[in-house]
């Protein structure tokens, strides 16, 4: 009894949506999530090294690596988010941070500073806290709120300027902040000074300067909060691609700066390297680099519209890799795309192409090394788990539910949602070869032997041959979907569960059911049997493992607060596994102990789908929700196992198709014949190189001769000047010589005579010294007789105290010890009246001890009838109490809505007055304007002779359009019969097509008859070929003729005789076809010249109707335009005659012209002046139009029909 020892061996999979999700260790190793993991990858030799995530995280949220590349920051998403900080080396633990200043539960942005000591973490919503820490001490220096408290928009990435501790930089929605810290706070500095955008991303390329990128594709040059630069690369893009059709401007979703630069990607699948220019003060675009298609996808341009999030350079800025929403990584060598800077890069993958979407089905094989996955993602992959590749993968157009690999590799039974289809694995393709129309197959699996598979339908489980592809057996009891299914070890049985709460235990060969265990309450997800066939080991929703066998439960353990998804039970049937919903790996005791012993390992981040155990129990395969894959390595206490047959090893066998292997064979031919070309061509243009080689190298020795002589002469001149040189050297340094030894001598004499003046100085110094001396010590002789004399005067005036002093204290020692002869005399007296008292009172007490006990059994039976009162009481009081709790609840509760109902009824009451004030107000209003009514409607009658004048006016317009829009009936009807026209000219090309059909037909006819007249005579000359083999034996000869004569010439004669038979009526028909064929064909021409004609008159006329058409409309809208312009100057009119009607008090009202007349006005009569004009020019105007029409000339327009505007029947 022994739990399994597991180990995570290999991850395949990545975790989108984590900031900064792909990050350098060194030159070979590179740093990204996967799961509820963080890996070190290692590039070069492909291995992986782990870190697991802490206990009870929701998962990941934001990677760092610190830039001396020692340490990585993991935050990861909490009640109360924490940063764990690793050492990357070691792979230890060094410190975990928390803080109570967050109230978000993640951190979404993390970041190390320069030298490593400090980092910055920003803090998700709602309050998008930032914390400056020192990690060391796990100390918080500084908190500030980044983003703005009114909108609270979101905050993105935060960043340490490279060469400060203290500055830092944070971008947002609207947010872009340069921060500085000082004295425990983080305070704002350089303001920008740009209208706020969506900044997604933010890289340093200097001390100063910041490149900043937006959701609209521009890119920010900033420095000290001014905006030196902007690239709009969204526009260079539209420029290069006119057909782009995007919904909207590429983002600029990361941006990584590196000495020579920096990289940003800009759109779907595209990263734009750009590089300083000469200035160094700005940078210009260098090149693109572009994700490349996949081929092996039903869709291969759907790999280029994968969004990168994130970028990161190699420590020697040798490599770029990128990672994508899609969990794929790529990767490019720099120095690679610096080459050839005019073509577009591209990038490749780095490690294998991920899956992305929820991972459905998983499968291993017996005789290879392989296991296949499906996917949400529509795609089916097949990788090797002992090289850990992928060897083999197809997207298709379907999602894949369920997945089954046949015991051989070969095959592959895949349930998508339309079909089940068994497919081919070939060398390089996935190909189908058999379909079952089962839709929907959440669950498939090959027999042990891989002569029969089953599959679920619904509610059933279906077996088929893989030989016959019959439909063997049908296995029906489930009331609920079918979640898993097991062949036993010899195929005799199949063991299932499903959410109906239901384990069968199946006959394969019958279809009978032989074995059951229901239990309604639990939805079962996962199913495992023993070698042996007799026990199952099942889990579901109840949150218990159960042991099955003969139809019962033996034994059933409680996973606590754990929801077990899978379970599996290897081959030797020592170790058992299961896979939790929080994605966890538990490795139970085996055999099952009451209550269960496990161990918990961190593996994926959400619920584990599918666990299977490879045929050698060396590894176990967990998939999950998460699209990740790990590969444990696994290995019970006692390290048994299956043993297997090393001589045997694994299968190596590949399918390939017969076209795909005569292809590579006429490739391979073909390459040896341009291989065997290009040896001959380079073996020819190397003697030609050798050849131009010798003759430079004969140059090259003449000149180098020649130099070599002109540099001898020109050594001797050398040499002759440098003995000039070294003579006048010589006689200088003489010169220099005696100078410096005179300069010597005066120089001595001059020291030697300070050196006598200073000794002399010094002699009278020491003389002056020795006098003080001697009268320092007289002083200190009179300073010591003085201070005896002092001290002799002391002592006596003490001894006389101390004389005192000791007779006193002898005085004292008597009276003490009278004192203490007389204390105990009084001590035995008050003894023995102590004793005496003592007695009395025993006695006394003794009584009093008697009537207690009396009295305390009287009371214990009236204190048992008391508790009982008591306890009745105080269940009454707490009942009370708790009425009381919720009186007082509903009271507090009655009081705030008494609270808010006075409020709202002192708002209610202010609304009332401010209402009161405004119905007064409108009252005064509405008087005022019944007064204006009044007068307004004075004046209508006289506007109505001027609106019947315009009215009459409109009407011959109206029946213009009226015409005109008939024309467009008209224009549409011929457009109708164009349409037919056209499809009668389709039908009979349809026509025209079946003919050539049949003349294809006797073509081939005609081939066929060809081919057998050459197999005819292909065997005429082998039996003359075998007749030549007997010339020198003539009866042989003869009889071998004579067998020639009768096979060949015989049949010939026959031939012949039907030949000369049909050629007469051959040569007629040939001439029949040749004659009609002339005829359609030129039908054919002329009915082609007709219709294309037919389509470019057909053409014109469009265009001509839609020219009229938008003039027509054109005309309608000026005509609405001006009759509202002349309503509105009506109304400018009756304002105007109202003024003068107010000055005029009497009298009858008089029209436009005569208020005119009475009351010049001066911009009355310019309106009218102009509304002439505006007349007589609609009346040239409708004359133009009325000439064009009768004439059939339209003006010309434009392809697009300007917006017919309403008309305003208010006015």
């Amino acid at each position: 009894m022994s739990i399994a020892i597991a180990q995570a061996k290999h991850i395949f999979g990545l975790k989108s949506g984590v900031s900064g999700n792909i990050c350098y260790h060194d030159e070979q190793t590179i740093v990204y999530p996967s799961g509820a993991n963080c890996i070190l990858y290692n590039i070069d030799q492909k291995v992986q090294k782990f870190i697991p995530g802490t206990d009870k995280s929701e998962g990941m949220t934001a990677v760092a690596v610190s830039p001396n590349r020692r340490y990585v920051a993991i935050a990861e998403k909490l009640e109360k988010p924490t940063i764990t900080i690793y050492d990357l080396h070691s792979l230890r633990k060094r410190k975990v941070l928390s803080s109570p200043d967050v109230m978000s539960s993640e951190y979404v942005s993390l970041a190390f500073s320069p030298d490593s000591k400090y980092l910055v973490a920003q803090g998700g919503k709602p309050d998008y806290t930032l914390l400056y820490w020192t990690w060391e001490k796990s100390k918080v220096m500084a908190v500030t709120k980044t983003s703005n408290p009114q909108t609270n928009p979101p905050i993105y990435q935060v960043s340490f300027n490279p060469q400060d501790n203290t500055q830092l930089c944070v971008v947002g929605n609207g947010i872009f902040k340069n921060f500085r810290y000082s004295e425990g706070n983080l305070k704002t500095f350089n303001i920008q000074k740009v209208e706020p955008q969506n900044y997604l991303c933010h890289a340093w390329v200097s001390e100063e300067r910041v490149i900043v990128g937006t959701d609209t594709g521009r890119l920010m040059l900033f420095e000290a909060g001014e905006m030196k630069h902007e690239f709009n690369i969204a526009a260079h893009d539209k420029e290069k691609k006119e057909d782009d059709l995007s919904s909207g401007p590429p983002q600029i979703t990361a941006i990584v700066a590196y000495s020579k630069g920096f990289a940003c990607a800009c759109g779907p699948g595209v990263v734009h390297l750009f590089e300083k220019t000469d200035d160094k003060d700005f940078f210009k675009k260098a090149r693109e680099i572009r994700i490349p298609q996949d081929s092996n996808s039903a869709d291969p341009a759907k790999s280029q519209l994968q969004v990168i999030m994130s970028l990161t350079v190699s420590p020697s800025e040798e490599t770029l890799v990128a990672s994508t929403d899609l969990s794929q990584l790529y990767y490019i060598t720099l120095s690679s795309a610096d080459i050839g800077k005019g073509d577009q890069a591209q990038f490749e993958v780095l490690a294998q192409a991920f899956h992305y979407g929820q991972i459905m089905g998983l499968d291993v094989c017996a005789r290879k090394p392989l296991l296949a996955t499906c996917s949400m993602d529509k795609s089916v992959r097949i990788w090797n788990y002992e090289t850990c590749n992928l060897e083999l993968y197809r997207e298709f157009a379907e999602e894949a539910y369920s997945i089954a690999l046949h015991p051989s590799g070969l095959y592959i039974l895949v349930g998508f949602s339309d079909k089940l289809r068994l497919m081919n694995l070939l060398i390089d393709d996935i190909r189908t070869f058999k379909e079952f129309t089962i839709r929907g197959c959440r669950e498939c699996a090959f027999s042990n032997g891989g002569n029969l598979f089953a599959a679920v339908h619904g509610n059933v489980i279906q077996i088929y041959s893989t030989i016959t592809f019959d439909n063997v057996a049908n296995l029906k009891g489930h009331n609920g979907k079918v979640r898993s299914l097991v062949w036993s070890s010899d195929d005799s049985k199949i063991v299932s569960c499903g959410l109906d709460g239901a384990v069968y235990e199946w006959e394969s060969y019958s279809g009978k059911r032989v074995g059951e265990s229901v239990l309604k309450s639990c939805q079962y997800t996962g199913v495992a049997v023993t070698s042996d066939g007799k026990t199952t080991f099942a889990v579901g929703s109840d949150k218990t493992l159960k042991e099955i066998s003969d139809s019962s439960i033996l034994r059933e353990v409680d996973a606590g607060e754990t929801t077990l998804s899978s379970v599996s039970l290897s081959h030797s049937g020592r170790m058992l596994f299961g896979g939790t919903a929080k994605g966890t790996l538990w490795s139970l005791k085996f055999p099952l102990t009451i209550p269960g012993e496990w161990q918990e390992l961190q593996g994926h981040g959400s619920q584990i789908a599918k666990m299977k155990i490879t045929y050698d129990d060396q590894y176990l395969v967990t998939v999950s929700e998460d699209a990740s894959i790990i590969l444990w390595k696994i290995q019970d206490k006692e390290g048994r196992g299956v043993k297997r047959d090393k001589e045997v090893g694994w299968a190596e066998e590949i399918l390939i198709t017969k076209s795909d292997l005569e292809e590579k064979n006429s490739m391979m031919a073909e390459l040896k014949t341009r291989v065997d070309e290009l040896k001959m061509e380079n073996g020819y243009q190397l003697r030609l190189k050798d050849m131009n080689y010798n003759e430079k190298i004969k140059e090259l020795t003449e000149k180098f001769i020649q130099e070599m002589e002109s540099l001898k002469t020109k050594n001797q001149v050398l040499k002759t000047d440098k003995d000039k040189e070294e003579a006048k050297h010589e006689e200088e340094m003489a010169e220099l010589m005696e100078k410096h030894s005179k300069e010597m001598t005066d120089l001595e004499s001059a020291n030697n005579q300070k050196l006598m003046l200073e000794y002399e100085k010094f002699q009278e110094q020491q003389a002056k010294m020795m006098k003080m001396q001697e009268d320092y010590d007289r002083q200190l002789l009179e300073m010591e007789e003085s201070k005896q004399r002092a001290l002799e005067e002391l002592t006596e005036y003490y001894e006389t105290k101390q004389q005192e002093m000791t007779t006193k204290l002898q005085q004292a020692n008597d009276e003490t010890r009278q004192q203490t002869h007389e204390y105990e005399e009084t001590k035995k007296q008050i003894e023995e009246d102590a004793d005496r008292e003592i007695l009395d009172i025993k006695n006394k007490y003794e009584r009093r001890l008697r009537d207690e006990k009396e009295a305390n059994m009287r009371l214990k039976g009236e204190t048992g009838i008391m508790k009982k009162k008591f306890t009745s009481l105080q269940k009454e009081i707490d009942d009370h109490k708790e009425e009381i709790k919720k009186y007082q609840a509903e009271k507090a509760k009655l009081e705030s809505i008494i609270r808010n109902l006075e409020k709202d009824i002192l708002g209610l009451k202010k609304e009332i007055q401010e209402r009161d004030d405004t119905i007064q107000d409108k009252e005064k209003r509405i008087y005022d304007l019944k007064k204006k009514n009044q007068e307004l409607e004075k004046f209508k009658f006289v506007l109505d002779y001027k609106i019947k004048e315009l009215k009459k006016q409109i009407e011959p317009r109206e029946t213009d359009i009226k015409n005109m829009k008939e024309q467009i009936q008209e224009m549409e009807s011929e457009l109708d019969r164009f349409d037919k026209l056209n499809t009668q000219l389709e039908l009979n090309i349809t026509e025209l097509r079946q003919k050539l059909k049949a003349t294809d037909k006797e073509m081939h006819q005609e081939r066929q008859r060809v081919r057998d007249k050459e197999a005819v005579v292909k065997r005429f000359k082998t039996d003359l070929h075998n007749c030549v083999g007997y010339i020198q034996d003539p009866k042989m000869l003869k009889e071998s003729i004579k067998a020639l004569y009768t096979k060949h010439v015989q049949e010939d004669i026959d031939f012949l005789t039907k030949l000369t038979e049909s050629a007469s009526v051959d040569a007629d028909i040939q001439k029949e076809y040749s004659r009609q064929r002339e005829h359609l064909e030129r039908s054919v021409a002329s009915l082609r010249k007709k219709l294309a004609k037919d389509s470019e008159i057909h053409r014109a006329d469009n265009v001509r109707i839609m020219q009229e058409n938008v003039s027509l409309i054109k005309e309608i809208n000026d005509l609405r335009k001006e009759l509202k312009i002349a309503r509105t100057q009506i109304h400018d009119l009756e304002a105007a005659i109202k003024q003068n009607m107010k000055k005029e008090k009497g009298g009858e009202y008089p029209d436009i012209y005569t208020v005119m007349l009475r009351a010049p006005n001066a911009m009355a009569e310019s309106e009218i002046e102009e509304r002439n004009k505006i007349i007589n020019m609609q009346k040239l105007e409708i004359r133009k139009l009325r000439h064009e029409i009768d004439t059939g000339s339209r003006p010309s327009s434009s392809s697009r029909l300007p917006p017919m505007h309403p008309v305003d029947s208010s006015a």
